[in-house]
């Protein structure tokens, strides 16, 4: 299948170059981009007043959660998931569980997001979804055993069953992920046999770190140091983890993350949220730590929306350091996209002849994104993610002009207050 994408404002290259060109792709790759492409497709996009991006990675999120969008607001993190996520969550089913990653879905589609890394529970019909919706999807099974040595060895098992599974479906667009929730929630011995078996069957680990001033102070009373210097010693840490929100990290910390190689995803709506506090963002570039961008699940944040995500993590930065200078607008851009597919190790995230054809085209004939004085600038700070027209991921079209092809909208909506009735 080939799409040629005519007319638009393209984000092009590593330089993040706004040209007016065409797009071609052909099976799941960009083959050219110029201006005034001359050849037959399969299908033609006019993109005549649109801006043709690299689709979004959001790199830390939980997609199931949208079932619990706004069911428990303006809380502290522990007091929101001991008395209310979790009690929730408990009353999960598989059938429950993929109702809320169908919503999760539809909402990434419609707000341009084309990979996820996600974690939760029953990724196996996660998995089920995300081969179905056609989005690039890393998946982690939340592994948490509290020290019991029986349920360390039950959520390894688990793992590697949804490991299997996601394997089973042979698609290079789902892969499946170690997650170990954080190290407040897993033994040493979950966490070192984590690092085991990814080493042995070549898989990406996820992991929350260091979110909380609560969190710091429980790994330092049970172990006597911060949680990356805890993963540093049991040898945990490679190019091949991602952490999850990196909020309290002092320089030792930051060091250890640089010498390693880890990416941190930032998720700076859900940290403002449940008053978290700031990641130290510029702290962790000018070490050259790779950051990427994630919203956490819609249950804290409360939607995926990565286009918002961009416009906050810019702001909060700026004024926690008084600098209007930090987070600018191209640096944010690269960590809602490059930057994720790095970490992943995808070839994605760059509009760029060779690249995967994952790609956002979003509508700036609209009042919100004119005049087009700086394309880079109006995606961060002025648009969201509603005026996205067509998404595509893998060569393939899942959205064009706001209608999903891969999914059945209306369906997914009505089945997800029915859930919520049950889960009552």
């Amino acid at each position: 299948m080939s799409i040629l994408i005519k007319n638009g404002y393209v984000v092009y290259g590593e330089n993040l170059e706004v040209i007016k060109a065409d797009v071609l792709i052909e099976s799941n790759k960009i083959v050219e981009v110029a201006k005034n492409i001359n050849k037959s497709a399969d299908t033609v996009i006019d993109a005549k007043g649109k801006v043709v991006s690299p689709g979004f990675v959001n790199l830390h999120t939980h997609s199931p959660m949208g079932l619990f969008r706004g069911l428990a607001d303006d809380l502290p993190l522990m007091d929101w998931l001991q008395d209310h996520i979790w009690p929730k969550e408990a009353k999960l089913t598989r059938e429950y569980t993929k109702v809320g990653a169908y919503l999760g879905a539809l909402e990434m589609i419609k707000s341009g997001t084309t990979t996820f890394l996600d974690m939760y529970f029953f990724m196996d019909a996660v998995a089920e979804v995300t081969l179905e919706s056609g989005l690039r999807g890393y998946l982690s099974y939340g592994m948490i055993d509290l020290g019991d040595p029986e349920k360390t060895e039950k959520e390894v098992n688990e793992a590697l069953r949804i490991m299997k599974f996601i394997e089973g479906l042979d698609s290079d667009r789902v892969h499946f992920v170690f997650g170990p929730h954080a190290p407040y929630t897993c033994s040493i011995a979950l966490l070192k046999e984590v690092r085991r078996l990814a080493n042995e069957h070549g898989k990406l680990i996820t992991i929350h770190v260091s979110e909380t001033m609560a969190e710091i102070g429980q790994i330092s009373e049970r172990y006597g140091k911060s949680p990356v210097v805890l993963l540093d010693d049991i040898g945990f840490f490679g190019r091949d983890v991602i952490i999850a929100h990196g909020v309290w990290l002092d320089s030792r910390d930051i060091q250890i993350l640089a010498r390693h190689g880890v990416t941190v995803a930032h998720n700076p709506a859900s940290n403002m949220k449940l008053a978290s506090g700031v990641m130290p963002l510029q702290r962790l570039l000018n070490a050259g730590v790779n950051v990427g961008l994630g919203t956490d699940g819609s249950a804290s944040n409360n939607n995926l929306d990565m286009l918002d995500e961009m416009k906050l993590a810019a702001l909060l930065h700026k004024v926690h350091n008084l600098d209007p200078t930090v987070a600018d607008a191209e640096t944010v851009f690269r960590m809602a996209t490059v930057n994720g597919a790095r970490a992943l190790g995808l070839k994605a995230g760059i509009i760029k002849e060779g690249y995967l054809a994952d790609i956002a085209i979003i509508d700036f004939d609209k009042p919100h994104l004119r005049p087009i004085n700086n394309v880079i600038s109006h995606l961060v700070y002025s648009a969201n993610g509603n005026d996205v027209e067509t998404t595509i991921v893998d060569g393939k079209i899942l959205m064009l002009d706001r209608e999903v092809f891969t999914l059945d909208e209306e369906k997914i909506l009505d089945d997800v207050e029915k859930v919520i009735e049950k889960l009552a």
